[in-house]
């Protein structure tokens, strides 16, 4: 099975003439968010009467508005036969638990097994507006990290779902061992990041970056690492990686960000790293309804946690995370209903290869 080629499309309207940006009558005009707009007037696919005119050109009534959307761009993505463990889904969005070593969209490298060819090969619809290559992926997850992932089936599912994103509407919750102790039980790490100026595979904290916070709770120290419980404010790429790093606390087994010795104390596999998204809050995009999964650690991780804690793991029978409180205080990070928003990050959760 193979991922449908979409076709361009051409959408017209008649200006209200109350007094609106271009590139608000665009966005209504096509159900788009105001960047998409914006970014067709600039690449000339809009005509206001025939001419070309600015995102902040104001139509006078009457006005024809002409918008071609041209076809996404991208690859043919085959669909394949992969398991995928689905915590939910509806007509409208599906909530995924990503294995660890699992890319979630195909690009060089990795142009099969990913959980996009897993998507398009269980069969079902899913939001083209990010091209065949990124079918219903609203935001995305390291390779090496596991956990809860949102995806859309439709393009307004996942432009509201997306908007909510950037809005920091969208509560996620990582839980991390780290290496060392903190200074303190609660801290903000807000650090601006962007590509490593010496190692363009990589991120590091950049002055002139992309601002980013990560709210980051200890909830058990042991001999050698901590429990956290780290939130996501903004989703830049390999965030909360870096922020540990940047404190000196690396994410056990990350070897690309100094974390690799804790290898050998968590019995983690190669390329593995004790990070797992355990938890997400979204508002759904067409009912509004306050919508809460969790995700309990995958066994490599509990294995990790319980070498890591020694004589203070939790029984055997008993959740990890339940046990050293993670699944607790959740009120303070309630997102508010999701509207549209012309701010859009909800890509920034991706791997870099």
């Amino acid at each position: 099975m193979t991922a449908p080629r979409a076709e361009s499309r051409t959408v017209t309207a008649v200006a209200p003439g109350d007094g609106g940006r271009l590139d608000l009558v665009v966005a209504t005009a096509a159900d788009l968010s105001r960047t998409q707009a914006a970014t067709l007037i600039a690449t000339g696919q809009v005509s206001v009467d025939g001419r070309a005119e600015k995102a902040g050109y104001r139509p006078r009534a009457g006005e024809v508005v002409t918008i071609t959307i041209p076809a996404p761009r991208g690859i043919e993505v085959i669909g394949e036969t992969i398991p995928l463990d689905v915590v939910y889904e509806d007509d409208v969005m599906l909530v995924v638990n990503k294995p660890a070593g699992m890319v979630v969209h195909p690009a060089p490298g990795n142009w099969t097994g990913t959980l996009v060819n897993a998507l398009v090969g269980r069969g079902g619809a899913l939001s083209n507006s990010a091209g065949a290559e990124r079918a219903g992926i609203v935001h995305r997850l390291d390779k090496e990290t596991s956990g809860l992932l949102l995806v859309a089936k439709d393009d307004r599912a996942h432009r509201v779902l997306g908007a909510a994103l950037a809005r920091r509407e969208v509560s996620r919750r990582y839980a991390a061992l780290s290496w060392g102790h903190l200074r303190e039980d609660r801290l903000t790490i807000e650090a601006p990041l962007a590509r490593d100026p010496r190692d363009r595979r990589k991120v590091a904290v950049v002055a002139g970056g992309r601002h980013a916070r990560t709210d980051i709770t200890r909830l058990a120290r042991f001999d050698a690492g901590d429990l956290l419980r780290c939130r996501l404010h903004t989703g830049r790429t390999h965030q909360i990686r870096v922020h540990l790093q940047s404190i000196g606390h690396p994410v056990l087994g990350d070897d690309t960000y100094g974390g690799g010795g804790g290898r050998r104390l968590t019995g983690l596999a190669p390329g593995r790293h004790a990070l797992h998204a355990a938890s997400l809050r979204v508002r759904h995009p067409v009912s509004g309804e306050l919508m809460s999964f969790h995700c309990p650690l995958p066994p490599d991780l509990v294995a990790a946690l319980r070498a890591v804690a020694g004589p203070y793991a939790p029984p055997v029978d008993e959740d990890p995370l339940a046990h050293f409180g993670f699944w607790g205080g959740e009120d303070d990070d309630l997102p508010t209903h999701a509207t549209e928003s012309s701010d859009d990050d909800a890509f920034e959760d991706a791997d870099i290869d």
